[in-house]
């Protein structure tokens, strides 16, 4: 595998996918239950805090308080967090694969022109044109919903919606700013996840909401595991290792396949609706995920 970087970068996209696409689920969860955003974020952090404290401790001494990981963990942390545990409880999962997964590639390769001055390759070029499409079809499906949700229904659905595209802009532009800065997988992945927590815990505790003590605890083991240490850590850690092998562009591309899986899963797990639009947008954003991460 070391002999073959690019071999390994696939290798540990893929993985990233399968979790990521597990994270639709999960989080869309935590959207219907009892769970605020808050409290999963809060999850989040102070789980992965548990975890990582010892390897900060012991063998990565990250320098925490410094105004690049302060941006890193804002950005990538907080706000991504926030935005897109928000999003999954007024939006549909299948529309959160598709959102924050399928719109990453535009954002990645904007942040890339625009920070990195490294212009798009002709195959992400046509595999963006695909994932375009896709999204169209999207919002043709939103529109489509407008006759046969209750009212102020739809209105929730748009305003998921939109914490789920800031998601993917934030998430984008967490991406490119670590290539710029030339953190490593595991300086990102110990120092963003530890300094986030110490930023949003004591917030989070002095407001000290109440749902977390009305949650069920299957339900707050289920959103601790997964989010703080199968997406903080091991999520982030494959994506990051990917990033360094791939770039973020073609690695961005690649995340587009989430929606394939994250969005079919759901609705087979959660029984929310699988329309033909929904499909189409699915299949064709998978498709531009392909080409995009061609060379």
């Amino acid at each position: 595998m070391t002999g073959n970087p690019e071999r390994s970068g696939y290798l540990f996209a893929a993985l990233t996918v399968i979790l990521w696409a597990g994270f639709v689920l999960v989080s869309r969860l935590g959207g219907t239950g009892t769970l605020t955003p808050f409290d999963i974020t809060a999850l989040r952090f102070g789980t992965a805090a548990l975890v990582l404290a010892p390897v900060w401790l012991l063998l990565l001494r990250v320098p925490l308080f410094t105004p690049r990981l302060f941006v890193l963990a804002m950005v990538g942390g907080i706000a991504y967090a926030l935005s897109v545990y928000a999003g999954f409880r007024y939006a549909p999962a299948a529309h959160g694969a598709l959102l924050v997964s399928g719109l990453l590639p535009f954002g990645v390769a904007f942040f890339v022109w625009w920070l990195l001055g490294e212009p798009a390759q002709p195959s992400l070029r046509r595999g963006l044109g695909l994932i375009a499409l896709g999204v169209l079809c999207l919002g043709i499906d939103v529109a489509r919903q407008e006759g046969g949700v209750a009212a102020g229904g739809i209105a929730q659905v748009l305003l998921g919606d939109t914490l789920l595209l800031a998601a993917s802009l934030c998430w984008a532009l967490y991406t490119v700013l670590i290539r710029r800065w030339g953190y490593s997988p595991w300086e990102t992945t110990v120092g963003v996840a530890l300094l986030a927590s110490l930023v949003y815990l004591p917030v989070y505790f002095l407001l000290w909401p109440d749902a977390l003590f009305h949650a069920d605890p299957q339900e707050i083991l289920l959103q601790s595991f997964y989010q703080g240490v199968l997406v903080v850590i091991v999520a982030m850690a494959l994506y990051m290792l990917a990033m360094q092998r791939l770039g973020p562009a073609r690695v961005g591309a690649m995340m587009a396949v989430v929606p394939a899986f994250g969005g079919v899963g759901v609705s087979l797990m959660l029984d929310e609706p699988l329309t033909v639009w929904l499909l189409a947008g699915l299949l064709l954003t998978s498709a531009g995920a392909w080409f995009g991460s061609r060379r």
